[in-house]
């Protein structure tokens, strides 16, 4: 077949024109479509189930009315409901704090305590506070040839401002004392005849009584290179005309360069006083003493590592005698092996510490008013030790140091003045009852541990230890040192109304030292006393009455020891107080 020529040309001219078509717009442009084809999906459509469905299934019966009715009648009863709530977590009744409190007691022995603690706020930033204590007892220590009554009292009064870059406060009290060495001893008199040993008793009048007037104050210093000072003076008197005067003054800087903080502490310390005769003559005795010291530190930090490194500078001026400069180490370090379950340390420390006639009576109150004073060269206290957390709620710390100081003062025995029992010219304080200080170059290693654990809210225990070693240069002994000495406590709150506690010590063997006269009467003989170790054990019980009211009972020494806490000054025995405490606000 032949193709016509005309039909093939009307042909291409259509091909040609729809593919310039197509190339000039390629977008073909929309069109809706209507599909009349009904939907049928292949999976079923999601419905929610009605809260009533309908019930399709011929053997349901139909749902039948239901009637209520409520036949009331009266039912004798006497309960009462109580309002229904929401169950919770049940939490302790959070106590009350009331700002003052007053406490009274009374024991055998003649024995009175009491306190009173009061505090008061006076506006936003003032307050004001006072604390009176007393503590007395008339004696009856059946060992004791002489009158051994005590009594101590105090009145503490402060007065604080605190504000938001400064706070200070001033502080005022008084101290009244009054104690008897009445630790003759038997064998002075035993000889005696009764007539005579009475005549030698009744002849003593072994009361001394010692008197503390302070005043004082502290500043405290936000956003300041200076951090703040303490002030206090003190004045000291007895009723044998000895007199103390001391001033203490410590100033606290801060600076900080780079990343290392800078601390400077400054302290000037001056004591003066006299006592009117010494032990064995009667001249007076002067002495005075100001001690200038800084130290400055600084503290480096570095992950588990924190170091204090600083050294302190001593100067001490004598009102009679040389003045000494002395340079003392002042370097601490810390490192956490095992985070706050070991934490190692380690440091050399030294000091010069001030002696004072009112901390040697704190220490022992049998002194004779006849002292020699000076200060301690505490040279360096080398120790290491760890310390952390057995577990959440037990801690511990165990330490061994090496110790060495120039000039340690011991309280040491003083024996008869005249060494003849009835001579009149004795003093008070001169029949082999008062002590003494003496000094000696003084080395000691030591080695303490401690635990405490609060095992829960209502039970903590306690309990500590030191084990001591000395090297005396000039003395046999270090006088009135024990070797051991062992403290435990316990304290357990058994319901919420009662609580109670134990509490034990233990005291190693001490020496002291004595003299006689000898066989030619130009000579004394020393003779080392060695006084017995003792375990003294105490407890407490306490009755909540309410949250002001509190009962307790006190038993102390209940092992009725007879021990020596001083040579030849035996301690009370069984000792009971009861009595009760009251808290109150204004």
């Amino acid at each position: 077949m032949q193709s016509n020529p005309k039909y093939l040309l009307i042909l291409l001219l259509i091909v040609a024109q729809t593919t310039l078509a197509q190339k000039k717009d390629e977008n073909i442009g929309t069109e809706v479509v209507n599909v009349v084809k009904p939907y049928t999906a292949t999976i079923s459509d999601a419905f929610k189930v009605k809260e009533t469905p309908s019930l399709d299934d011929e053997d349901n019966s139909k749902k039948e009315d239901i009637q209520y009715n409520i036949f009331s009648f009266p039912v004798a009863s006497t309960f009462t409901p109580a309002k229904g709530k929401a169950a919770g977590v049940d939490k302790a009744k959070k106590e009350k704090l009331f700002s003052n409190y007053a406490t009274l007691g009374f024991g055998n022995y003649g024995t009175i305590i009491g306190e009173l603690f009061v505090t008061q706020q006076l506006n936003r930033n003032e307050y004001v506070g006072g604390m009176f204590r007393h503590h007395s007892s008339q004696g009856g220590i059946e060992e004791a040839l002489l009158d051994d009554k005590f009594y101590n009292t105090s009145l503490d009064l402060t007065y604080g401002n605190q504000n938001k870059d400064m706070s200070w406060n001033a502080d005022l009290g008084y101290q009244h004392q009054i104690y008897n060495w009445y630790g003759t001893p038997d064998y002075l008199i035993g000889s005696l005849s009764q007539e005579d040993r009475d005549l030698f008793l009744n002849g003593i009048d072994p009361q001394q009584t010692y008197h503390n007037f302070y005043v004082g104050g502290k500043l405290s210093m936000e956003d300041s290179f200076f951090k703040g000072a303490s002030i206090k003076y003190n004045r000291f008197w007895d009723a044998y005309n000895s007199a103390e005067n001391r001033l203490i003054l410590k100033p606290t800087f801060e600076f900080a360069i780079n990343d290392f903080q800078i601390n400077t502490k400054v302290i000037v310390d001056n004591v003066s006083g006299s006592f009117e005769r010494s032990y064995f003559d009667s001249n007076k005795i002067d002495y005075g003493f100001t001690n200038v010291g800084i130290h400055p530190s600084f503290v480096y930090n570095q992950d588990d590592l924190s170091m204090n490194i600083g050294a302190a500078f001593f100067y001490s001026i004598a009102s009679e005698g040389d003045n000494n400069l002395f340079v003392y180490p002042q370097i601490t370090a810390a490192y956490k092996v095992v985070g706050d379950l070991m934490i190692f340390y380690a440091g050399a420390e030294g000091s010069l510490q001030q002696n004072s006639y009112r901390e040697f009576t704190n220490s022992n109150p049998f002194l004779s008013p006849t002292q020699f004073m000076t200060p301690t060269d505490r040279q360096y206290d080398i120790f290491a030790g760890l310390k952390g957390k057995l577990a959440g709620n037990i801690s511990y710390n165990v330490r061994g140091s090496y110790t060495n100081e120039k000039a340690k003062a011991l309280f040491k025995y003083n024996s008869l003045e005249s060494f003849t029992s009835m001579d009149p010219s004795n003093k008070a304080y001169g029949n082999g009852n008062s002590f003494g200080v003496v000094y000696d170059d003084v080395k000691t290693i030591a080695f303490s541990g401690e635990l405490k654990a609060d095992f829960s809210k209502n039970v903590s225990f306690g309990i500590n230890a030191t084990l001591n070693s000395y090297t005396t240069n000039f003395e046999q002994e270090a006088w009135n040192l024990p070797a051991v000495t062992v403290g435990s406590n316990l304290n357990v709150t058994f319901t919420e109304k009662w609580f109670g506690g134990v509490e034990a010590f233990f005291v190693g063997q001490r020496y002291d030292e004595y003299l006689t006269v000898a066989n030619d009467p130009l000579f004394l003989d020393r003779n080392k006393a060695t006084l017995n170790s003792y375990f003294d054990l105490n407890t407490n019980i306490g009755y909540k009455h309410n949250e002001r009211l509190t009962g307790f009972l006190r038993l102390n020494n209940i092992l009725n020891q007879s021990y020596e806490k001083w040579f030849n000054f035996p301690a009370q025995q069984f000792q009971v107080v009861l009595g009760a405490n009251y808290k109150f606000d204004f």
